[in-house]
C-alpha cells in the first residue's frame, strides 16, 4: 500500500433551486422523522470511471438534473423549522439545495492503486465533500450538500450530504435515482415521490403500548475512548465466507437465518470481546428495522421519508462472550420480530410523550444495513459506480455495505471503529469466526490517501446565508 498526494480545487458553492416554480407551504414531518437520532448529518459517496462515449461534464448534467428532480421532491430545496414541542415542519421556501464543482488532479487508477480497492474507510473524505461553512445546522439551512469532483481520467466522484430528518438510506437512494435517471435523459423520474408523513404521526392521545428499551436512559458504564486513539478499519466477506458462517450455528438455524443477522450477531459478539467490557455491564444491540412493507401502515409506493424503527436486543457482555454465535443470532432474530403496525405506532407515540429521545448511547452497537437501497446501480450515465454508500463516521455504528471486488463478485463490507489493542482482538474473533484461525477473510486498510484542498484562483469560498 501506498502513499497518494494529490490536490482538490474547489469552485464557490452555489444554491440549486427547483428548475420551475413550485408550491410554497408548510410541511409536517412525521413524528418518526424527528426524533432526536435522526437530527443529524449523513454523507453518502461514489466512484465513478470515465465513459469513453461521453464528453459531457459530469458536474453540469447533474446540476442541471438536480434543478429537474428538485420539482417533483420539492420539500428538499425548503428549509427546516422547529415549532411548538420540538416538532419539525419544512418552509417549501424553494431556496435550493447547495452545489461544489471540484476537480482533483488524480486519476481513479491512482486512487485504487493506493489502497487495492475504493472502499470504507475513505481517505480525506472533508475535501470529496467539503462542509460549507454555515452548511451544517439543523435548522434554516440547505437539506443537501452535493460536491461533484472531476479526476484527471475522466472520472469523478459524486458526494452527498443529507439531514436525516427528511430520508432514510432508502428515500435518499430513491432521490438519487430520480436525479441519475434525469441525467441520463429520461423524461421524468420512474418513481414518483409521496410525502404522506401524516401516516406515522402519534395518535391522539398517544398510548404506546410496548416499553421501548431503545430509549430507556442507561447510565454510562464504560468511558468511550477519546476521538483520537479510534481508528477505523473495513471487514470484507465474500460468498464462502457468510456461507461459513452459517454453517458454524446450530442446524435449526441454518434454513432460517438471515445474513444480516448472521453478521450483525457475529459482529457484535467480536466487538464485545474486543471490548473487554465487565461481565455485568447491559449490552444493547439496535437493529435498523425498515417498515416500509408493513401493509397495515399504508405507506404508498414512492415514500421518501424516515419508515425505520430501532429494535434492541439486550443483554450483558458476561452472557454474551460465554454464549454461542447461535446464542447472539437468537437475540438478534427475537428483536426483529417486533416490526408490527402496532409497534410502529407505539414507537411514534413513545416519542411525543418523552420529548422526542435519543437512543441511549451506553454499550450500544448500532446496525444499520444498506445493501438493500441500491447505491451500487446509481447511473448517471457513466455507467454503475466503482463504489457506492454510506461513509462510516461514528464509533458505535456498524454498518453494512454492498460491493464488489475486482472481479465483479459480490461481498458485503462492515467499517468499524476501535482503539489499535480493540481492533487488534476484534480481527482476531472475526478470523475465527469465518476460518477457525485458517484466515482469508480481507481486513482492510486504514488511509492512505493524502489531500491538498485548494479553491479555484478567483474564486472565493462564500459562506451560506
Amino acid at each position: 500500500m501506498t502513499t497518494l498526494t494529490f490536490a482538490v480545487r474547489r469552485h464557490a458553492p452555489e444554491l440549486v433551486a427547483p428548475a420551475v416554480p413550485t408550491p410554497r407551504e408548510t410541511k409536517r414531518l412525521s413524528d418518526i422523522d424527528d426524533q432526536d437520532g435522526l437530527r443529524a448529518h449523513v454523507p453518502t459517496v461514489f466512484f465513478y470511471r470515465g465513459a469513453r462515449r461521453r464528453d459531457d461534464d459530469p458536474a453540469a448534467v447533474i446540476r442541471r438534473a438536480l434543478g429537474e428532480a428538485l420539482v417533483p421532491y420539492y420539500p428538499l430545496a425548503g428549509r427546516l423549522r422547529e415549532v411548538a414541542g420540538r416538532k419539525l415542519v419544512v418552509d417549501c421556501t424553494a431556496e435550493g439545495v447547495l452545489f461544489v464543482e471540484a476537480d482533483a488532479d488524480v486519476r481513479l487508477a491512482e486512487l485504487e492503486a493506493a489502497t487495492g480497492v475504493i472502499r470504507e474507510p475513505l481517505p480525506c473524505m472533508d475535501q470529496l465533500l467539503f462542509d460549507v461553512e454555515g452548511s451544517s445546522g439543523m435548522l434554516n439551512c440547505p437539506f443537501l450538500l452535493i460536491q461533484v469532483t472531476r479526476l484527471l481520467c475522466g472520472g469523478f466522484v459524486f458526494a452527498l450530504r443529507l439531514n436525516h430528518v427528511m430520508c432514510d438510506a432508502t428515500g435518499i437512494a430513491q432521490f438519487i435515482f430520480a436525479v441519475a435517471e434525469l441525467a441520463r435523459g429520461l423524461p421524468s423520474p420512474t418513481v414518483s415521490p409521496a410525502w404522506s408523513r401524516e401516516l406515522l404521526e402519534a395518535r391522539s392521545p398517544p398510548r404506546p403500548a410496548f416499553p421501548h428499551r431503545e430509549y430507556d436512559a442507561v447510565p454510562p458504564t464504560a468511558a468511550a475512548p477519546p476521538p483520537g486513539d479510534v481508528i477505523s478499519r473495513t471487514f470484507t466477506f465474500t460468498r464462502a465466507d457468510i456461507a461459513a458462517i452459517k454453517e458454524g450455528l446450530p442446524p435449526h438455524l441454518h434454513d432460517k437465518v438471515t445474513t444480516f443477522e448472521a453478521v450483525a450477531a457475529g459482529v457484535w459478539r467480536a466487538r464485545t470481546v474486543a471490548l473487554d467490557l465487565p461481565a455485568d455491564d447491559e449490552l444493547r444491540l439496535a437493529v435498523v428495522a425498515n417498515f416500509r412493507r408493513v401493509r397495515e401502515l399504508g405507506l404508498p409506493a414512492g415514500y421518501y421519508g424516515n419508515a425505520c424503527i430501532f429494535l434492541m436486543a439486550v443483554t450483558t457482555a458476561g452472557a454474551l462472550r460465554a454464549g454461542s454465535l447461535g446464542d447472539a443470532v437468537e437475540l438478534v432474530r427475537e428483536a426483529k420480530v417486533a416490526v408490527t403496525a402496532e409497534y410502529v405506532r407505539s414507537t411514534a407515540d413513545h416519542l411525543v410523550l418523552r420529548g422526542r429521545p435519543n437512543v441511549a448511547p451506553a454499550n450500544l452497537l448500532l446496525v444499520s444495513d444498506s445493501r438493500h437501497a441500491g447505491f451500487q446501480r446509481v447511473d448517471f450515465g457513466w455507467g454503475e459506480p466503482v463504489y457506492g454508500g454510506p461513509v462510516h463516521t461514528q464509533p458505535s455504528t456498524a454498518l453494512l455495505i454492498a460491493a464488489r471486488n475486482v472481479d465483479g463478485e459480490d461481498e458485503l463490507v462492515v467499517p468499524i471503529m476501535l482503539t489499535q489493542p480493540a481492533m487488534d482482538r476484534f480481527a482476531s474473533e472475526i478470523e475465527m469466526l469465518v476460518t477457525g484461525g485458517s484466515g482469508s477473510i480481507l481486513a482492510s486498510r486504514t488511509c492512505s490517501w493524502i489531500d491538498l484542498a485548494m479553491p479555484v484562483p478567483g474564486r472565493a469560498q462564500a459562506p451560506v446565508r
